[in-house]
């Protein structure tokens, strides 16, 4: 028997779940058209939350105050059954993880909505771990510190989307057939706790070619009738290349890559020529007419070439559009609400990310412009001054870009190339462990003597405080220290002393915050998780599951692996493929090997179980996974608590919104500085007197629209606060002061047509007595030439 302590880690583990999909794959047939074996839905939905005030989740930086809209989230999903029988569901959320209560009320209202069609072992919500979310929507008190405690607005807005999204992928269900793919990415990510790694034994990285996970794993969705309708793939590298000061709410690379995948197969299937390709093939985000395209591709006939009458109107008039352009919107739009052909889906979801990071230029101290120290990631002995560069830098908004492009053109070509097809069954196991206490069996050294041992209550380690390179901490801590200090000791005893029992338990991480112990005024960190399978198909699977350390999981891959070989009587062999889905269903932060707790990066101070975390998920996945080739069901007698009628918050509410005198909401405070004419690459700005945009979320709106004129005088939507070249930038004067101001910025894209355009602002004041009143604000016209 193998020495689990020696399996590597699950990459971010910050909710235990393995999905595991059976695939059958053996026939290679065209991706784009087949005979169904499968019901198939997908559906998508605005979970953007408020975009003022509210610290975001993931930096744990108390600074970093949502302050306006880079691009916005979405939770989009997918449900897939059996012709006559089981189905499951996975929703993938623009959220830095999943979150417990989120679960929870979302399977109450499945339950109230569906009785036991969705339940608990079969829905699965899964996080692509953006660190410019709002935060505050998570129950334990660990983890809304420093978002002043639960904040109900980011809760119900994701738990309205995610709801949204599952009704849609249900009423969309059709027959159709599911594709596999996988293939090797790289330059997403770069291992940012290598020395940590280089503590595994080195005949199992030698087994590596990389200390990163470079594998992609795709999913294609296709309707019987409507062929292709979305597509999810699965891939490790950390949600960071938006930095710990970014205040603009964005999903950051993966957001990124979903909106550019999703544009680019409107684009695919219909595109008009007369929009021009960017010399690598892929036009997508910065196209002037695709959301015009939306609405006319597949819907009226011969509309390619009404677009073409467009596109000869615009140069031969000089970019004004034409009569017969404004007549053709109108039609377009109308018949729009007659279509019934479903949006296409593409989410591009987390895997083993725990200690990969997406800023693949190294890291740098900030003072000297020299790498970080090797093992602990300091410069002159500070963490603070140590940090990664994406491959845009300085611009954080190109490396999401590059980053997410890069993830995006590896997930098209996946796509195109699609032949695998799934068929077979569809199954799930599911079930609730106390991690604080798990009794776990391994093998001490390398002979066969057997030891029990167990996991300790949740705790975070001195080297926890220290951060990371995609965010460091501050004080003196340093990722590394297996020792901590006096004068933390002393402040986190005020908090609570852990017991001996605890020290011993941890060891060799000295405790800073022994969460697993202290419940006032609740509970602070989670000790009832859950870990999960899902199955599609027959001869191979695909799993995922939340997991810490990179291509260390591919241990605990293989542990499941040979347990279906083993006992699968034939239906699994060792092609069966298995991926690692992170941040799913709850939080619980990281798993490491047993070799990299010893080193306490921090992952390892993260960890919060004690140093054989990972062995227990290992021996819980193989029974789990041993469950269900038996067809046995799984039961619980532990559940995770509702602390929803427990949260508090601290947050301000919005008291009141006002402008100066003379001056209405919606009124420009600085118009465009020049009415033209503006070139492409050009960035356009107008600032607007404002209100919080806390009062309304704009909920599958926008804060902000570009809109280009047309001959009879009607403007045309042409972009949105979800288009990458279009940010809404919020602001007040001082942190008490009840005016604010709404700065939209517009960076031209190089294939805008020549024409007329103005910028609008929409929003949302609330007066002293508590009514809102809407308004919407105007700039000048301006040209683009």
């Amino acid at each position: 028997m193998a020495d689990l302590r020696r399996m590597p880690s699950m990459l971010c583990i910050l909710a235990p779940f393995l999905l595991m999909l059976l695939i059958h794959g053996s026939s290679a047939v065209n991706g784009s058209a087949s005979n169904s074996t499968f019901l198939i839905g997908l559906g998508s939905y605005d979970i953007t939350g408020p975009a003022a005030d509210v610290n975001m989740m993931g930096y744990a930086n108390t600074e970093q105050l949502a302050s306006g809209v880079h691009f916005r989230l979405r939770a989009r999903t997918f449900v897939i059954g059996e012709l006559n029988g089981k189905r499951f569901v996975f929703v993938n959320l623009d959220a830095c993880m999943a979150s417990q209560i989120v679960t929870i009320k979302v399977l109450e209202r499945l339950k109230s909505r569906y009785g036991d069609l969705y339940t608990k072992d079969n829905v699965a919500i899964s996080g692509i771990h953006t660190h410019s979310g709002p935060g505050g929507y998570l129950q334990y008190v660990v983890y809304i510190v420093t978002s002043l405690g639960f904040v109900r607005q980011s809760f119900d807005v994701i738990v309205d989307g995610i709801e949204k999204s599952i009704i849609q992928a249900h009423e969309n269900l059709r027959p159709g057939s599911v594709f596999l793919n996988k293939g090797e990415i790289l330059h997403t990510g770069i291992n940012r706790s290598p020395s940590a790694y280089l503590n595994n034994p080195s005949n199992e990285r030698a087994r590596y070619k990389y200390n990163v996970d470079t594998d992609m794993t795709l999913l294609k969705f296709v309707d019987n009738e409507w062929g292709p309708v979305g597509s999810f793939n699965w891939h490790a590298t950390h949600g960071t290349s938006m930095g710990r000061t970014n205040s603009l709410i964005s999903g950051d690379n993966k957001g990124a890559a979903a909106r550019f995948m999703e544009d680019w197969y409107e684009q695919k299937r219909g595109e008009p020529a007369f929009i021009e390709p960017e010399k690598n093939g892929f036009a997508y985000y910065t196209n002037p007419l695709r959301k015009l395209y939306r609405r006319i591709s597949n819907i009226i006939p011969h509309a390619d070439e009404d677009l073409y009458e467009i596109a000869a109107s615009l140069n031969s008039t000089g970019g004004r559009p034409t009569t017969r352009m404004s007549s053709i919107v109108h039609r377009v739009r109308g018949s729009m609400r007659h279509s019934e052909r479903p949006q296409f889906v593409a989410a591009f979801c987390q895997s083993n990310v725990g200690d990969v990071s997406p800023n693949v230029l190294g890291t740098f101290c900030i003072d000297t412009g020299l790498p970080c120290d090797f093992n602990h990631s300091t410069c002159d002995g500070k963490n603070e001054l140590c940090y990664g560069r994406g491959p845009g830098y300085p611009d954080e908004f190109e490396s999401t870009r590059i980053i997410g492009e890069r993830q995006f053109k590896k997930a098209a070509e996946l796509f195109n190339d699609a032949t695998k097809q799934l068929s077979g069954k569809i199954d799930y196991r599911h079930v609730y462990l106390d991690f604080s206490k798990l009794e776990v069996k391994i093998q001490e050294g390398h002979g066969s003597r057997e030891k029990v041992i167990k996991t300790c209550p949740a705790a975070m380690g001195f080297s926890f405080a220290a951060g990371t390179t995609d965010g460091p901490g501050a004080f003196d801590f340093q990722q590394g220290d297996d020792k901590g200090n006096l004068f933390w000791r002393f402040v986190r005893n005020l908090l609570k002393t852990p017991t001996a029992e605890q020290v011993e338990c941890q060891k060799p991480k000295p405790v800073l915050l022994d969460t697993g112990e202290m419940s006032q005024p609740y509970a602070w960190a989670p000790a009832i998780l859950p870990i999960q399978i899902l199955r599609i198909g027959g001869k191979q699977y695909l799993t995922q599951k939340l997991c810490t350390e990179t291509r260390r999981c591919l241990r605990l891959r293989e542990a499941i692996k040979e347990v279906l070989v083993t006992y699968g009587k034939g239906e699994f062999h060792n092609n069966t493929n298995v991926v690692i889905a992170g941040l799913t269903n709850t939080y619980s932060q990281y798993i490491t090997t047993f070799e990299e707790y010893q080193v306490q990066r921090y992952e390892g101070g993260s960890t919060l179980f004690g140093p054989h975390t990972l062995s227990a998920y290992i021996q819980e996945f193989k029974k789990l996974a041993k469950s269900l080739i038996d067809g046995k069901k799984v039961d619980s007698d532990v559940s995770p608590p509702d602390l929803l009628d427990k949260q508090m918050s601290f947050l301000p509410p919005v008291i009141v919104d006002l402008t100066p005198s003379g001056v209405k909401f919606g009124d420009t405070k600085q118009d465009i500085s020049k009415r033209g004419p503006h070139k492409k690459g050009d960035v356009v700005e107008v600032t607007f007197w404002s209100a919080c945009p806390r009062n309304d979320l704009m909920t599958e709106g926008t804060f902000a629209l570009v809109e280009m004129s047309g001959a009879d005088g009607k403007w045309i939507s042409m972009y949105d606060d979800d288009d990458f070249c279009l940010r809404f930038k919020w602001s007040r004067p001082s942190p008490t002061s009840p005016y604010s101001y709404a700065t939209i910025q517009w960076e031209i894209p190089k294939e805008v047509s020549p024409g007329i355009y103005r910028i609008r602002h929409f929003g949302a004041a609330k007066h002293l007595f508590g009514s809102i009143n809407h308004f919407t604000g105007t700039s000048s016209a301006f040209v683009v030439s």
